[in-house]
């Protein structure tokens, strides 16, 4: 589904792949990046496309927390937290093909548990990252 209106387009260059290196337009980002072990790598220095992909999603998905916790008139804890793991391997019923799965686990310091749970699915229909995601990609989200 398209967007309506581009409110903000981010922009970046990558180089040289896995190995290479990432920037944004601003230059507020600046990273080298590596390629894990685990995929064949070195294990270098630099970060890696699916550690970027955790610290977005993660950081986006809280702003959706934000908005719905808002809209609704609840007060979100200033010290929210998302630990998000970012797998990667090859896909089933498709050789050489490789995709990703994404599990949440959200921490929601003193908001009872199955308050925090239905704000996390309502923040799941609105986050832009879940909406990008949603039938393409495993995403388990967890209240903790």
């Amino acid at each position: 589904m398209a967007i309506e209106k581009a409110l903000y387009t981010a922009h970046a260059i990558s180089t040289g792949g896995r190995t290479g290196t990432t920037e944004s337009s601003d230059g507020k980002i600046k990273l080298q990046l590596s390629t894990p072990k685990a995929l064949g790598g070195d294990d270098g220095p630099g970060t890696n496309p699916e550690q970027l992909f955790a610290s977005g999603y993660s950081a986006c998905f809280i702003g959706a927390m934000k908005a719905v916790a808002a809209h609704q008139k609840l007060r979100l804890p200033a010290d929210v937290s998302i630990k998000s793991d970012v797998s990667i391997g090859p896909m089933v019923g498709k050789p050489g093909a490789f995709g990703i799965a994404v599990a949440m686990a959200v921490n929601v310091p003193g908001m009872d548990k199955v308050a925090a749970e239905a704000l996390v699915k309502a923040a799941h229909e609105v986050c832009p990252y879940s909406n990008a995601t949603r039938g393409n990609i495993d995403v388990s989200l967890s209240v903790v």
